[in-house]
């Protein structure tokens, strides 16, 4: 029996806020995640008449799944909140998620590509997309079943960038809004894309009613996409920018919500006991006297981890003071293991860390802490120390953790960030930017960063934790809810 429409909001997201683990008995063990999304919907209370629909991801959340059938999950598991989990045939899984999000969609727009051997589309990359579409009817479905006439529907990201589309034909009614937390590939590169996938995934998202950014240049991005590849109007402000896009007679609103550090949460977090814990640790490790350059990330191919390395390397080797002085603490903490390109690259970042300690360490020094193990306390401990943060990304939608390390830092940090960040837009200022594939300008920035005086650095950490927690998740949440419902 279908579920009945009640719900008022809706939120879909390919991972929910809830994960299980199943034991050998049959039982069930939920744990519940954070992040933007959970935060945003707390903040609209639980008599909003909310549900989250997201897909089962392993054995344990297709046995919560299936349990729960077309119902809800058990309120007591996630923490309150009406979700509808979805159990999607592993196989259709694997390719939309692993085949077409992860390896096409996110490749684009991170310009991942080694262009001269890849990508090859093929008969099994037209069935990786069939299984894709697949994956998003099954949202789309369970979306309409679940939405009150009128209700405003918030879709997340890459993995559901044909859910608007989807559902703007099984249900006109509905207020329909799509947020991409990527950036947005230029239409060259977009168009490395299969032409009926680039046109697929434009004409998805255009189905809804808003398309939301983190900044303005993906947003800009995109509306120079759907006018390059699928012909449509761009509709335009007196300074130029893009508001919105027509397309086959209907316009959809285009929008930038800026995602911000949640600054309460992290302060209060950063001062647990076990934070302080793997503080003692990890300043037992650097050594008295030294100064510390942080970095923390996912071995994701995007975030630019080898060459921050060489740049550290060149640091020691044209700035030999430093040497003794300083500590690269590099926290790269394993992603995406199942693809043997991440695999590869997991490696690569171990052996030039390995190759940097060999050849400059000494007793009583090593110049590389690399730690791969992921431990969140562990890294709010380093935010606190850090006396330079590094975040050098190829490119990336936003990058919280260059606004995380100005709100925990203690004594104040100097930011190298990477001018393709998308945090770059609003923490540029008081950064010291750098473009990711200069090694040599990143080595210079850090020997820059790492000389600053305290008072300056104390002023730009004051300015750019300011404008890192702008606009925190809960306000990012309903900024995008205010601005569908108006």
């Amino acid at each position: 029996m279908a579920a009945p429409r009640t719900a008022q909001i809706l939120v879909a997201s390919n991972r929910g806020p809830v994960s299980y683990a199943l034991g050998e008995d049959g039982s069930l063990t939920a744990k519940r995640g954070g992040g933007g999304l959970v935060s945003g919907l707390s903040a609209i209370g639980p008599d909003a008449g909310a549900v989250w629909v997201c897909s089962a991801l392993g054995d344990g959340d297709r046995e919560a799944a299936r349990r729960a059938g077309t119902g809800h999950l058990d309120t007591a598991d996630t923490g309150g909140q009406q979700v509808r989990m979805l159990d999607i045939a592993p196989d259709v899984f694997a390719a939309a998620y692993n085949g077409v999000a992860n390896s096409v969609l996110w490749f684009v727009h991170h310009l991942l590509y080694q262009t001269p051997v890849e990508p090859v589309f093929d008969a099994g990359s037209a069935a990786q997309w069939a299984a894709f579409e697949t994956y998003n009817t099954a949202f789309a479905d369970a979306l309409a079943q679940e939405a009150a006439e009128g209700a405003v529907v918030l879709v997340q990201d890459y993995h559901l960038a044909l859910v608007p589309g989807l559902l703007r034909a099984r249900r006109p009614d509905l207020r329909i809004g799509h947020f991409s937390h990527t950036p947005w590939a230029p239409p060259d590169y977009y168009r490395l894309l299969p032409d009926e996938v680039a046109e697929a995934v434009l004409r998805g998202i255009l189905g809804g009613d808003r398309a939301a950014f983190l900044t303005e240049r993906w947003a800009a991005a995109f509306a120079d996409c759907c006018a390059v590849v699928l012909g449509a109007e761009i509709v335009r402000d007196g300074g130029g920018a893009a508001t919105a896009v027509r397309f086959e007679g209907r316009e959809t609103r285009l929008g930038v919500h800026g995602l911000g550090a949640d600054a309460e949460f992290l302060r209060e977090r950063s001062r647990a006991a076990d934070v302080d814990e793997r503080l003692t640790a990890l300043r037992a490790q650097i050594g008295p006297g030294r100064k510390t350059i942080v970095r923390v990330d996912r071995t994701e191919l995007s975030k630019n981890i080898v060459r921050g390395l060489l740049a550290y390397r060149r640091l020691l080797e044209t700035h030999p003071e430093w040497r003794r002085r300083v500590v690269h603490v590099a926290f790269a903490y394993p992603s995406r293991q199942d693809l043997a390109v991440y695999r590869d690259y997991t490696a690569r970042v171990q052996a030039v860390a390995d190759e940097i300690n060999a050849e400059f360490g000494t007793e009583g020094w090593q110049p590389v802490a690399l730690h791969v193990k992921d431990d969140f306390a562990r890294s709010l401990a380093a935010y606190r120390l850090a006396d330079v943060a590094l975040v050098n990304p190829i490119r990336d939608g936003m990058n919280l953790v260059a606004k995380e390390v100005p709100v925990v830092s203690e004594q104040g940090c100097a930011l190298v960030l990477s001018r393709e960040a998308g945090a770059c837009a609003e923490l540029g200022e008081d950064a010291l930017v750098v473009n990711p594939y200069d090694v040599e300008g990143t080595a210079a920035a850090l020997d820059e960063a790492l000389r600053m005086g305290d008072a300056e650095r104390t002023d730009r950490t004051k300015r750019l934790a300011a404008a890192a927690t702008a606009l925190p998740p809960q306000k990012w949440f309903l900024a995008q809810l205010r601005a569908l419902e108006a």
